[in-house]
């Protein structure tokens, strides 16, 4: 879950504006080497139930390969062997996955996103290093990279399109579906789980502590509002969409804030009722409707296993409202 709070440690990361030719090649290199190393693991991963897709996705990692090769060769003859440590990671503006050898389930679906994005993130990458180098050969390179990539971001439509068939093709997500997923859906959900649990403890701590309805809105309205501010600042200020693909920051920003207001304002809206014990008890129930639909969401939206969900939102959830009675109760 990420925390709607600011980070109080500087961002010694550089800008992409700032890279040198040597430095945009050095990190080029890098990051193919990188996506190579992904699509074998991929292929490794679903090889056994979708050897179709397995077998695609390999051409893709000696692509990559090739890809990798052509921009060595190229750094090598303008600026020497030593090659700068550059990666992805160093540079703002990036979106950072969790490693796909750390994921202990994959389903085919969730290898078709991670496809598109790795390949439209590397084809708005190249784009955007073709605008901003001046050496011919260079660019050239980069421009014909970028067109290579943005075919590539097609090819997670044709994963194991003979075991989807022409029914599963047509649910599956288009383009447009899959960028509405990366803008709007997945920055409201992390604001929305972020939203329900951080802010069960000051709510139930103000309501047991005060005994008044009212006050305890008034805190949990506070707090909802702030997490939604703090939260949408956070999301917006993450990377400006130019090389991940993800879209407006300010849209992702503005998704991010409100459902983390809307997840905090859930529990404290009950509490507008005047009678403690009844706006307590409908608080109470609104909490488990929120955490156990957290979990569903967690395992529709982000392929989470079910019950690894629940014992994440749920049992963790659960500790954050303990708490706020604890600390409300002494």
């Amino acid at each position: 879950m990420r925390g709607a709070v600011f980070s109080l440690w500087p961002d010694s990361r550089r800008d992409f504006s700032s890279l040198s030719e040597r430095e945009i090649l050095a990190l080029a290199v890098a990051a193919e080497e990188e996506d190579g190393r992904i699509y074998s693991e991929l292929a490794i991963r679903l090889g056994d139930t979708y050897p179709g897709s397995a077998a695609l996705l390999e051409g893709m990692a000696a692509e990559e390969d090739e890809h990798r090769r052509r921009l060595l060769d190229l750094y090598v003859a303008r600026f020497g062997t030593r090659l700068v440590p550059i990666r992805r990671e160093h540079v703002r503006g990036f979106l950072s996955r969790k490693p796909v050898w750390l994921l202990k389930t994959l389903s085919l679906e969730q290898a078709r996103q991670l496809v598109w994005e790795m390949e439209e993130g590397a084809y708005r990458f190249y784009l955007e290093a073709a605008g901003r180098t001046t050496d011919a050969e260079i660019r050239k390179l980069l421009g014909d990279l970028a067109a290579a990539e943005r075919g590539h971001a097609k090819a997670a439509d044709r994963i194991d399109e003979a075991v989807l068939g022409a029914a599963g093709r047509d649910s599956e997500k288009d383009e447009a579906h899959r960028q509405f997923l990366l803008t709007y859906v997945q920055p409201g959900l992390a604001g929305l789980m972020d939203g329900s649990v951080s802010t069960l403890a000051p709510v139930f701590a103000a309501a047991f502590a005060t005994g008044d309805t009212w006050q305890t809105f008034l805190v949990g309205l506070a707090a909802a509002v702030g997490a939604g501010i703090s939260m949408g600042f956070t999301e917006a200020a993450s990377d400006d969409g130019r090389l991940t693909g993800r879209g407006s920051p300010i849209k992702r920003g503005l998704a991010a804030g409100i459902m983390t207001a809307l997840g905090g304002l859930g529990h404290a809206l009950p509490y507008l009722v005047p009678d403690f014990g009844i706006a307590t008890t409908v608080a109470v129930a609104v909490v488990l409707i929120e955490l156990w639909a957290i979990a569903f969401i967690q395992q529709r939206y982000m392929h989470t296993p079910f019950w690894r969900a629940v014992l994440q939102v749920v049992l963790g959830g659960s500790l954050v409202f303990a708490a706020g009675i604890l600390i409300g109760s002494a």
